[in-house]
């Protein structure tokens, strides 16, 4: 079992009635949207219950989403199919699985999963990695020391194990994490205008020519 599963797996069927009433998402999609082409490789990093894969798969050609949690991915390839979405590929792992090859994504979608991540960097190099010359991460991320309120109940709950570890750094310092490994932001802004959630692309550099 991934570190962390057991949670995950806990609330997968109670997470869409918690996350669907957050607006983040339709603006976070129809952003995301705006840098896909029709004939995309994309991956869903964390893709949780399906929200945002099964939304924008059919604005690409095909899409791997992945997830640490069992119960999280049975959800996505139900509601999938109820959907007859038949671009998607489904998969419990994690973004170090070998079949995935270097230089092989268009972009990688990661929403809100950088600060549940130990070691962020390490994923961040992944990604690079993975991703085409010219590629995008397109994220979304809780920067927590923004909002020292939030920052501290999480850490609370974090320390009775009620959450997972979380991460908390600024926006800088999560755009850091993206710079240092030689991406370029191409967009970095706060999702809603009162919360510490920041939208940031980045582009790999060098040219896709597909």
């Amino acid at each position: 079992m991934y570190k962390d599963e057991k949670f995950w797996d806990r609330i997968a069927s109670k997470y869409d009635r918690i996350e669907q009433s957050d607006i983040a998402y339709a603006i976070f999609i129809e952003k995301v949207r705006t840098y896909l082409k029709a004939d995309d490789m994309i991956m869903d990093f964390g893709c949780g219950t399906g929200l945002v894969c099964n939304e924008i798969a059919g604005n690409v050609g095909f899409v791997h989403a992945i997830d640490i949690s069992t119960k999280m991915i049975d959800i996505c390839k139900f509601k999938a199919s109820e959907r007859n979405i038949q671009n998607i590929d489904f998969a419990r792992t994690t973004i170090f699985d070998e079949k995935f090859r270097i230089g092989s994504f268009d972009a990688i979608i990661a929403f809100n999963i950088f600060h549940l991540l130990d070691e962020p960097h390490k994923y961040i190099q992944r990604i690079y990695q993975i991703l085409k010359p010219g590629g995008f991460i397109l994220s979304s991320t809780p920067c927590m020391s923004e909002a020292s309120l939030l920052k501290n109940v999480l850490k609370f709950f974090s320390l009775l194990g009620v959450t997972p570890k979380l991460n908390s750094f600024t926006s800088s310092e999560m755009e850091q994490l993206f710079l240092n490994v030689s991406f370029k932001t191409l967009e970095l802004n706060k999702l809603k205008p009162k919360s510490p959630q920041y939208l940031c692309i980045s582009q790999k550099h060098g040219i896709n020519n597909n």
